[in-house]
């Protein structure tokens, strides 16, 4: 395998000057609260989209995807959408909201790469933006290049803080590319922490850095399905979701989410609600209180407590908000009879993509190997296992580090 250097030289001809990276995620527990202004617990997984840059002096940025095979380029100057070439419309959105907010930066040859696999719901779009976001910052004021020191590049002078970073990636995802996603994809890529799961408040944007035990590896099981419904289903919820909402509001001063309802709401009033919209409110009410509870056992170090809630928000998401799917509920079920295993669950959208597994570290081996050959017998699809490393967010990225990183953007 081509290592970054060798790649860069060949497409473009000359050495990058610097690699920016940022991870995916996958969500232990809190799962379609983020829009619905909840609690979300999710972490950031050692898989993720590098990109390798060298600044022009020209106001042209010119990409290179390994993982599509496909050269794009557009200018600075004047930016619009590529349908013909989608996974362009990443960087080409943060390029044009970055500069509408008055950020000024030069033209310049990207070379992108990941290791993130597509459809299966570990947010590679939301890496792709931050990576993009920093490779684009990095690149300094217009035609003017990078600093440099001994060690390498160093961050730029007027990088914006996290927080605005994080919404102008989803502003990007939401308006530029048009995908209706919540806040938390890119929250987790650029806040990551290792050996941390990050505790977020969807409303308010506060969050906290919950330690992990080394006595467990979080093991993420991709179904080989991809999520062909997710999209149309995920909006239909939304819908939902506001529905409830909106029957709330004429029963209960200052609501204006689900978040604000509470278990003993729903049992008050429940008689009184259209059936699918109780299943609905009743996923994201409980979810909510999980993800609360879910913290609460981590401090504790109570993992035994932390896996059955996690395995409980399978079976609210399977049967209340009804976005599991065959593939996934036979995968959490296979998990479930392994030893060492002390909790799974769909994460993710939905209708396809990956489970997440809590085991035990002396366990982890038997359960790939086990795992991969029961799905493979009662479904017929080869099941791609990663057992996950918790990793810091977005940034610069050592460049040795990055060199055997080429997967799918």
């Amino acid at each position: 395998m081509k290592s970054l250097n060798e790649l860069f030289q060949k497409h473009f001809g000359r050495e990058p000057l610097y690699v920016v990276q940022a991870p995916g995620r996958v969500n232990l527990i809190g799962e379609h609260t983020d829009y619905n202004e909840g609690f979300v617990l999710p972490i950031a997984i050692d898989k993720r989209v590098v990109i390798a840059v060298a600044p022009r002096r020209d106001c042209k940025v010119v990409l290179y995807s390994c993982n599509y095979d496909s050269r794009n380029e557009f200018s600075l100057e004047s930016i619009a959408k590529d349908d013909l070439r989608p996974w362009s419309n990443y960087p080409r959105g943060v390029a044009y909201l970055l500069q509408k907010l008055g950020h000024r930066f030069s033209g310049l040859d990207a070379l992108i790469t990941s290791d993130l696999p597509m459809g299966a719901g570990l947010s590679s779009s939301a890496a792709f933006e931050l990576a993009s976001a920093w490779a684009l910052l990095v690149a300094g004021r217009k035609g003017g290049g990078v600093e440099v020191n001994q060690s390498g590049p160093v961050s730029p002078p007027e990088m914006p803080g996290p927080i605005d970073l994080i919404r102008l990636c989803r502003e990007v995802e939401n308006d530029f590319v048009g995908v209706n996603c919540g806040i938390m994809d890119q929250f987790i890529s650029a806040l990551g922490r290792r050996q941390h799961a990050l505790f977020l408040d969807c409303r308010t944007l506060t969050y906290e850095q919950v330690p992990l035990p080394d006595s467990v590896k979080i093991v993420v099981c991709n179904t080989g399905v991809k999520r062909e419904l997710a999209s149309s289903e995920y909006n239909k919820r939304r819908y939902e979701c506001d529905q409830g909402v909106h029957f709330f509001k004429g029963r209960i001063e200052n609501v204006s989410a689900l978040r604000d309802v509470h278990s003993s709401d729903l049992e008050r009033f429940s008689a009184q609600m259209d059936p699918l919209i109780r299943k609905r409110c009743r996923h994201v009410v409980s979810e909510n209180e999980r993800v609360l509870e879910s913290v609460g056992a981590l401090r504790a170090r109570d993992l035994e407590r932390f896996g059955q809630l996690m395995t409980t928000s399978h079976e609210s998401l399977k049967r209340d908000y009804e976005v599991s799917s065959k593939e996934l509920n036979v995968m959490v079920e296979i998990a479930l009879q392994q030893a060492g295993v002390l909790g799974s669950r769909m994460t993710g959208a939905g209708f396809g993509g990956c489970t997440v597994n809590l085991v035990r570290n002396d366990s982890v081996n038997l359960f790939v190997k086990q795992v991969q050959e029961r799905y493979q017998l009662e479904i017929g699809i080869a099941a791609e296992i990663y057992v996950c490393n918790t990793s810091d967010g977005a940034g610069i990225a050592p460049q040795e580090s990055s060199d055997n990183c080429c997967g799918a953007v």
